[in-house]
């Protein structure tokens, strides 16, 4: 498995002078998801998790919509200059009857850390369906609650507390438990990462559910919520005028700004309960 962290010299300047001295790095790198041996996507992750990245990736993409769907996952040989696997090629194996994925060119994904549909040709191709509609759920949290999730999720971020370079999503309950955290340079593979995780562990759709994200709120990240069936999506930072758009136009509660006791309530505020 590839390394979570890198060691890198710096040539520190302050105030106080320069110095040389070793800096922790996030580490990014390329992972290939193959379906049934066809290369359908590229996305430059934190290595870890590989996975429930993969699978996360596939149901919020709609091609899987249970563990179910998926026979097998494994790492195909890809070798470094000395030899050695680089595990950046993970390949899953569908079950019998699942579709494949489509096959058009709008369907040819490249994600970089900071973008997760960079690579869909046509913005039809951008908005999914999803097979599990939020908009009924009757998952609601007190704004007590609500305040407390960002520490929450810090204190297990444990890689950014060494870098400062990673995002975090995690899965929380009415109550405030954080189910699951994962890290990633990238947002969307963070809650992809998180997706696949319940996806593995037969819990989607997320109609009990909240999602956490550390960052802002983009249109992608609802729609990822929405694909997996969550109601509400809360953010440390602002969202987008399509992320509120989207949740709205799929019953989806969106918080941003989510500091302390200070919070926006964007769509479907009434799934927040004020004390």
């Amino acid at each position: 498995m590839g390394r979570v962290t890198v060691r890198r010299q710096v040539r520190k300047l302050s105030a106080n002078g320069e110095r040389r001295r070793p800096d922790t790095l996030a580490a990014e790198e390329p992972m290939e998801v193959r379906v049934d041996g066809k290369a359908l996507a590229v996305t430059m992750r934190t290595p870890g998790h590989d996975v429930e990245l993969a699978h996360g990736f596939l149901l919020t993409e709609g091609v899987i919509g249970s563990r179910d769907d998926i026979y097998s996952a494994r790492y195909c040989d890809g070798v470094d200059d000395q030899g050695r696997n680089t595990y950046n090629v993970l390949d899953l194996k569908l079950a019998d009857g699942v579709p494949p994925p489509e096959t058009g060119v709008e369907r040819n994904f490249y994600t970089t850390s900071s973008c997760g549909v960079c690579g869909k040709a046509a913005l039809d191709a951008v908005k999914l369906k999803t097979r599990f509609p939020p908009g009924d759920s009757e998952f609601a949290v007190t704004t007590d609650v609500l305040a407390k999730l960002p520490d929450s999720l810090r204190t297990q971020q444990k890689v950014f507390s060494a870098t400062g370079g990673l995002h975090a999503a995690g899965l929380f309950t009415a109550d405030g438990e954080l189910l699951v955290v994962r890290e990633d340079v990238g947002r969307h593979n963070a809650v992809d990462k998180v997706m696949g995780w319940a996806l593995m562990e037969g819990l989607i759709p997320l109609k009990d559910n909240g999602l956490l994200v550390s960052g802002r709120a983009s249109f992608e990240l609802v729609q990822k919520a929405a694909m997996a069936g969550v109601p509400f999506l809360a953010a440390v930072s602002a969202p987008s005028s399509l992320a509120a758009d989207l949740a709205e136009e799929n019953g989806i509660t969106l918080v941003g700004f989510l500091r302390g006791d200070s919070m926006n309530l964007y769509t479907a505020d009434h799934r927040v309960i004020t004390d």
